[in-house]
């Protein structure tokens, strides 16, 4: 758990140690074994013991320059966020999760896999590229920081124990992978041990802190007993018989399923759900990966899929 000063003083840190070492060709990992596995920790990046920080770091194989080529018209004049998010911001943030496998499972190409998955998501929920717009549709990627014209303030008294709503606070879309609702706030907040129900604003102010809050939500299951979009995606889940019969299958349809159920999955070919895969198949061509190595339509899509957690109440990460 981080205080919301412990936050801001461990980013303070990381962007001493990134100004520093990003563009360095010295690096130091540290190894040992526990309990007969290899752990590592591989210098500011990845500074916890864990067998993940034994693999190549994000910033190894995701450089300065495939960033701006991912989201190059994020700046643009007529962008809503221009001079709000960095490359910096996304590695200082990612350096929390690195132990943990977020980039960091498997060989390279997983770890390109799972960084183009991960800035799919985040390209096409904040994305203002729309029609014919200059570059292509898919060049705007980071356009948005937050919602616009809030229809609402997102508040659901019936969290009001346990998430209640500051008075004149507003929980309405914001970040990475936009965050709504005052129970979503609070879960994040609570996660992260940053006061983000009083204060939601925060996720708008600092960049690293909402790719800190999309990395958790990506890193996170919704509900205990239930995979994480990551898990889904690396191959760290085994489908149930439930599952199967559902059609839920491990890979990039089935993150796009954990993170916005019904309002994306199961309705068959839909433009929010071909608009995110479009952007996964553009990010992993501009990283050198290719699309090719995306897999077959029913790995890519949810199309299909039945909803891990069907629609009873609000959704869970993002209305739109």
């Amino acid at each position: 758990m981080w205080t919301t000063r412990g936050v801001a003083l461990l980013i303070g840190l990381l962007v001493v140690n990134l100004v520093v070492g990003i563009n360095s060709d010295d690096s130091t990992r540290l190894v040992k074994k526990v309990k007969g596995v290899k752990v590592c920790i591989k210098d500011w990046e990845c500074n916890r013991w864990s067998k993940f920080c034994c693999n190549q770091t994000i910033s190894e194989n995701f450089q300065v320059y495939q960033f701006e080529n991912l989201f190059s018209k994020r700046n643009s004049p007529v962008a809503h966020a221009v001079g709000f998010w960095d490359y910096q911001s996304f590695i200082i943030a990612s350096a929390i999760y690195q132990p943990l496998g977020f980039g960091t499972t498997g060989g390279k190409l997983m770890q390109m896999k799972e960084v183009a998955a991960f800035l799919a998501h985040v390209g096409a929920k904040t994305s203002c590229g729309y029609g014919v717009a200059t570059g292509g549709p898919l060049a705007w990627g980071l356009c948005y920081n937050k919602e616009m014209s809030p229809s609402q303030s997102y508040c659901d008294d019936s969290y009001k124990f346990e998430f209640p709503c500051t008075p004149g606070a507003q929980y309405y879309g914001r970040g990475a992978i936009p965050i709504y609702w005052n129970f979503n706030y609070g879960a994040v907040g609570k996660a992260l041990d940053v006061d983000l129900l009083n204060h939601p604003e925060y996720i708008e102010q600092n960049a690293t802190l909402a790719f800190m809050a999309a990395m958790w939500r990506w890193m996170t299951p919704i509900k205990k007993l239930q995979p994480s979009a990551h898990e889904v995606f690396v191959g760290g889940w085994k489908p149930t018989k439930n599952d199967t019969l559902a059609k839920r299958v491990p890979g990039f349809g089935a993150t796009m399923n954990i993170l916005y159920g019904e309002m994306t999955c199961g309705q068959g070919d839909i433009d929010p759900m071909n608009t995110i895969i479009s952007h996964y198949l553009y990010y992993l061509d501009l990283m050198g990966v290719g699309r090719e190595e995306a897999g077959p339509n029913e790995v890519l899509s949810c199309a299909e899929q039945g909803a891990f957690n069907p629609a009873t109440v609000a959704p869970a990460t993002s209305s739109s």
